[in-house]
């Protein structure tokens, strides 16, 4: 019989990390669990569903040589931004069609047109950014930071407004700032698209800075310690 013959070790011979077991001899010490930082979680069903399938949004798809647009059945300054603008975010976590389109375009046209009506709705659309975040699915992560891009610049003071929404916003960009795909040579379309969930993220943070007032890089640069300032550099 070969003296060298391999023993293969059974689950009895496991044992967690930091146990009395984990001391013993021969004993196999399990890793820690994966932390799934990084898988998606399934959404709830979203408000902006039931109110788009109950009619109760004045929109209708329009085709024309340029694509899909929404054609709006009143004119998007007298809508109301209170009941409408935070129903347009909830619809951020859908990826199937059409609500992912009315949703993602639906928001850029209000904040196209909405001007001062958008600044008081602020705080009613962190949890709904949040939400739609915290999926962590790529076309529902990538869609909100293009919102977020645009919600800073669409108006005065907004920048400034989001500051104190940071933790809640933030923590899910810190997870993903660096995932970035490596492709060596090759050539990575998803940049083309602006579907790199990382660049989107610096993109981000810098319009954060940007357009924050004074308090905004101390803010980012706790809830993402590895972010380096656009400004002061």
């Amino acid at each position: 019989v070969p003296l060298n013959r391999s023993i293969r070790k059974s689950k009895d011979d496991e044992a967690e990390g930091f146990t009395l077991k984990a001391g013993m001899k021969n004993t196999i010490v399990r890793g820690p669990p994966s932390a799934n930082a990084f898988k998606e979680r399934p959404a709830k069903p979203t408000s902006f569903r039931k109110f788009y399938e109950r009619g109760d949004f004045p929109i209708q798809l329009e085709h024309d040589t340029k694509g899909n647009k929404i054609a709006w059945k009143v004119e998007i300054e007298k809508l109301d931004f209170h009941h409408y603008l935070p129903l347009f975010f909830d619809g951020l976590c859908e990826v199937t069609h059409p609500y992912e389109f009315f949703s993602r375009q639906g928001v850029h046209d209000m904040l196209e047109h909405g001007s001062h009506k958008v600044l008081p709705v602020i705080p009613q659309l962190i949890i709904p950014i949040k939400n739609a975040l915290n999926t962590r699915k790529k076309s529902s992560v990538c869609t909100s930071l293009k919102i977020l891009q645009h919600l800073v610049i669409s108006a005065n003071c907004i920048g400034e407004a989001l500051v104190p929404y940071y933790r809640q916003i933030l923590p899910i960009l810190n997870i993903f700032k660096n995932k970035n795909i490596n492709k060596g040579d090759g050539i990575d379309y998803s940049q083309q698209r602006r579907e790199n969930v990382g660049d989107l993220i610096q993109e981000t943070l810098e319009a954060f800075e940007t357009h924050g007032g004074p308090d905004a890089f101390i803010n980012i640069k706790y809830m993402v310690p590895t972010y380096e300032s656009c400004v002061n550099n």
